[in-house]
């Protein structure tokens, strides 16, 4: 019987070390078993270590070794034939967002045009994986000051957003980084009205009386609360930081 490595153990493994923030533990478990992924010659398997290695690298600020990741990474989809598939394009997007964190914007955009071209062919319109992709891509096209393209992304993204549950969220920050963006654009005196229209948008759905008020909704909150401190609104600013308060003392 072919031998594989039990990725889904391994990564239980791997979260668990993060939930207790022990990256060194996590990246252990990861390197001991990219060893007896090579011994076994399970390139799949490779594959998905590689991946979840190149996150890791991220999060740690380790340039060399995340980009080195993202290299074998590639390197071993085309030597499966996979570059076609789904799978192989979510590889694409954190190889890219590898790039985007060490501030190599326009290195980025090709591996997120792959992933788009398989994304919009290969999944239904309102998939919320390709929303996050419109995202990711935004931010990315934003700080290579490709103004024009972010925002055509942002707005794709926000239209993806409305048909998923508790989809408001994910809206509010993207309103939130459209701010950012006018404000890159234009200045912020120029901005200001736009800036204060997106900004409202982002107060009222965040505001949604269905949303569910759970973990993910104060993570939110918490992400959002310093973006309407910087445009002056300081009010609502504290009102989220209250509800992140609640709502982790409740929980």
């Amino acid at each position: 019987m072919e031998k594989m490595v039990p990725v889904q153990r391994v990564l239980q493994r791997v979260d668990e070390a993060y939930s207790h923030n022990h990256y060194e533990e996590a990246e252990k478990i990861l390197l001991y078993w990219v060893d007896e992924a090579k011994q076994m010659d399970d390139k799949r398997g490779l594959l998905s270590l590689y991946n979840e290695l190149m996150g890791h690298y991220r999060k740690t600020a380790n340039e060399e070794k995340a980009e080195e990741c993202a290299q074998n990474a590639l390197e071993l989809i085309e030597t499966q034939q996979i570059e076609e598939t789904v799978s192989a394009a979510t590889i694409f997007i954190n190889c890219a967002t590898v790039k985007t964190a060490f501030s190599k914007w326009e290195e980025a955009m090709p591996l997120f045009e792959n992933a788009k071209g398989i994304y919009e062919a290969q999944l239904d319109s309102t998939d919320e994986k390709l929303g996050s992709l419109y995202n990711n891509m935004a931010t990315a096209l934003k700080n290579a000051k490709r103004y024009d393209e972010a925002i055509e992304n942002y707005e794709k993204a926000i239209e993806i957003m409305k048909h998923i549950p508790d989809g408001e969220l994910e809206q509010a920050i993207t309103y939130l980084n459209l701010a950012n963006l006018k404000e890159a654009q234009l200045g912020l005196e120029e901005a200001c009205g736009i800036i204060n229209e997106y900004l409202e948008k982002a107060q009222k759905l965040l505001d949604t009386p269905t949303l569910s008020k759970n973990g993910y909704y104060a993570f939110v909150c918490d992400k959002c609360a310093p973006g309407f401190d910087y445009y002056g609104f300081f009010a609502y600013a504290e009102e989220l930081r209250e509800r992140v308060q609640y709502i982790y003392e409740r929980d």
